[in-house]
């Protein structure tokens, strides 16, 4: 059996230049394709953070968005609630003082003229005999008007009896309990037990006529449907 040649020493040196040769490449590809694995994870993870970092930012921002929305809102609602209140008060102002002129006036009537206020209080006894029906009433007014409304009376008098039928009524002038002289005028009517009142004094007729005629007077001088509450 023949014996295995020694390697000489150029032979050794290329063997050896040959396995370090192939220990390099091996080495270069697997640098590579850690190099690629590293690459190919940092985009993955990059995406990922981008993608949460995007998603953070739009959450933040409809969170921010709808805030924003909702101050935007809730300052238009104030605003419209000043003006609106601005708006009613400026109305009811205007109200206020129509209604306070018309006291005035009324208050001035008498004075201006006799003749025609006592045919209002002649109207006014007439309403309270016709209502109270009874044969004894009694009126009361201010101090300064108790001329005027005896003659009224006398005069509502007459047409109640030629209205009906004849019937007697007596109309008796307070002279104890009067209205205050700070008011408009007119007059209570009292039954003969003094129980029973009909207030037609001017102060209370334009009391209702303020509460009946207002939705009219709403139309009237803001264009305000009378059958439904003021809006904006």
């Amino acid at each position: 059996m023949s014996q295995p040649h020694a390697l000489s020493d150029d032979q050794v040196t290329t063997e050896l230049r040959k396995m370090t040769a192939f220990i390099r490449q091996e080495a270069l590809e697997k640098a590579r394709e850690i190099h690629l694995k590293a690459d190919e994870e940092f985009s993955i993870e990059k995406s990922k953070l981008v993608r949460q970092e995007t998603s953070r930012i739009d959450t933040e921002y409809a969170k921010k968005t709808k805030s924003a929305g909702m101050s935007q809102q809730i300052t238009r609602s104030t605003l419209a609630n000043k003006v609106r209140l601005r708006v009613l008060g400026a109305k009811q102002e205007l109200l206020d003082g129509l209604f306070e002129d018309a006291g005035k006036g009324l208050r001035e009537q008498g004075a201006k003229d006799a003749k025609a206020y006592e045919g209002v209080c002649k109207g006014l006894i007439l309403e309270g005999l016709y209502a109270l029906n009874e044969k004894k009433v009694t009126l009361r007014c201010r101090k300064k008007d108790e001329g005027v409304v005896k003659k009224a009376a006398e005069g509502a008098r007459g047409e109640y009896k030629e209205k009906m039928g004849g019937r007697e009524v007596e109309i008796v002038v307070d002279g104890k309990e009067r209205l205050a002289e700070g008011s408009a005028g007119g007059l209570i009517i009292l039954n003969t037990t003094g129980k029973i009142d009909i207030n037609n004094t001017f102060d209370e007729r334009l009391e209702l006529l303020s509460v009946d005629a207002l939705p009219s007077v709403r139309t009237t001088l803001f264009g305000e449907n009378k059958n439904r509450k003021f809006k904006d």
